[in-house]
């Protein structure tokens, strides 16, 4: 058995923070956060991408795939760190890295005034690809955008 240790690789950080005001109540924010992050997560495409979250502290963040040859098949993103709804959802794991890395998630809601604000922040810090550096928010505007419409649909109802 041989070992290769290589010295080019380089840790790197990462933080997005992102605001946004939502026409809802806050418990109406949170179960859509629950929703998007959840069983109605999408691609920026429309192609479903469902994911369960067990919402629970240390509950798991994951995308069941099923079974492949008869073994279960899926991707752990993580686990609930926080929970305390409607106010605070904090998610930490290695999300969809992998490879060496952590995340931290914090999704906060606050009431103000008739609408709620929704702040994120992302944290991570290992060996990021550059591809998921420099599409990170992309995605989140895509998913916060998602959350923000499902939320005002719902207190529309």
């Amino acid at each position: 058995m041989s070992a290769t240790a290589t010295e080019n690789q380089t840790t790197h950080t990462l933080e997005v923070r992102k605001e946004l005001l939502i026409a809802a109540t806050p418990e109406i924010v949170f179960a859509s956060v629950l929703e998007e992050i959840g069983p109605g997560s999408e691609l920026p495409d429309g192609t479903p991408f469902p994911m369960k979250l067990e919402p629970w502290p240390g509950g798991r963040w994951f995308r069941d795939r099923g079974e492949s040859g008869g073994h279960p098949f899926g991707h752990l993103w993580g686990h609930v760190q926080v929970i305390k709804a409607p106010t605070l959802l904090e998610l930490w794991g290695p999300m969809a890295m992998s490879y060496p890395a952590i995340n931290h998630i914090q999704y906060r809601i606050k009431e103000e005034g008739h609408a709620t604000r929704l702040t994120l922040l992302h944290r991570a810090m290992g060996l990021i690809e550059r591809e998921q550096r420099e599409g990170v928010n992309a995605g989140w505007d895509h998913g916060l955008g998602r959350v923000k419409a499902i939320a005002e649909r719902k207190a529309k109802k």
